[in-house]
């Protein structure tokens, strides 16, 4: 009987061996699908804190918004519900004000340009920012760089966008600079614009080339103008509920992972642009390209001048102007 017993004990530990004894389980997110890049990056990143804790840290990645939307999400990591997650500028600039500099229009040269800011004092200081929000960034991802698109004409220069129903997201910056350029701004869920340029309820919409190409928006707008015209960072971060429980070594261990996926996103990121690039002019697309930007920067300068007024804004602004 005792020796069953001990068996049994035994079994028991051995299924418990197996399960992850001291295992602690995490929960990521972002909105994408499998194979988007910034998706292959947090894979990555798990993977490397799974086998620098040795195991201890597994963390289970729900893509494609499967639990939620970014306002959700944002709210479940601030409730300690999500421990990882990857969001875009949109919902950090609300607590780190100067982050609203980067979605300002013709900013940037491209996004190497960008990321001499964030990689370096900038990107810092908007960190300890963050972190003093609850969320403590481990890698700064790339956005990407945003153009305009039409379905009832070509466009070939911004000048032609004159009267134009674009659609744009909800955002005070995007509104205003599509009225600087003379045209009407539609604000439009995200999923509802290809039905809208379908239908005629806009006439263009601007976005990066890689989700240009993913949502089929291009079959229905054949007309881009490169116009790059906001060049936007993302994050991964981390809540600052986890951060506070990880040791100095764990925390170590996540900046490198962060940091390394970072990297890595943008690099996939690059490629993925040149795919989606080669399959939309395949498919027909007519790519235009903007010769001359300063008329579009001085058309820009009461958007320039309103957040230059803005204290929280001023500093990473300065920052980026005066060092270009």
């Amino acid at each position: 009987m005792i020796q069953t017993t001990r068996a049994c004990i035994f079994s028991g530990l051995l299924l418990l061996s197996g399960m992850g004894w001291g295992q602690t389980a995490l929960r990521a997110w972002n909105t994408h699908p499998d194979g988007y890049p910034v998706t292959e990056a947090m894979k990555s990143f798990i993977a490397e804190v799974a086998t620098q804790t040795k195991g201890k840290y597994k963390i289970e990645l729900f893509s494609n918004g499967s639990l939620g939307d970014q306002p959700k999400a944002v709210a479940m990591l601030k409730a300690g519900e999500v421990d990882v997650a990857e969001f875009n500028s949109g919902p950090l600039s609300d607590v780190a004000p100067g982050l609203k500099a980067f979605n300002l229009p013709f900013l940037f040269s491209d996004t190497t340009h960008m990321f001499r800011y964030l990689d370096g004092k900038v990107g810092d200081h908007l960190a300890t920012q963050l972190q003093a929000s609850g969320f403590v960034v481990l890698g700064w991802y790339n956005g990407g760089a945003r153009s305009i698109f039409c379905a009832n004409k070509p466009i070939t220069r911004l000048e032609e966008l004159v009267g134009q129903k674009i659609r744009v997201q909800q955002s005070d910056v995007y509104i205003e600079m599509v009225k600087l350029l003379g045209a009407t701004p539609v604000v439009m869920p995200y999923k509802d614009v290809l039905d809208g340029l379908q239908q005629g309820k806009v006439d263009c919409a601007e976005n990066n080339m890689v989700s240009y190409e993913s949502t089929g928006q291009y079959k229905a707008a054949k007309y881009m103008l490169q116009t790059n015209h906001v060049i936007s960072p993302e994050a991964l971060v981390v809540s600052t509920k986890l951060w506070d429980r990880l040791s100095d070594a764990e925390k170590a261990v996540f900046k490198k992972a962060g940091q390394s996926s970072a990297l890595l996103m943008r690099d996939l990121w690059e490629k993925r642009v040149a795919t989606a690039r080669a399959a939309v002019l395949k498919d027909g697309v007519q790519l235009s390209n903007v010769k001359d930007f300063s008329p579009y920067i001085r058309k820009m300068s009461p958007l320039y001048g309103k957040y230059m007024g803005d204290p929280s804004v001023r500093g990473e602004l300065f920052e980026i102007i005066g060092n270009q």
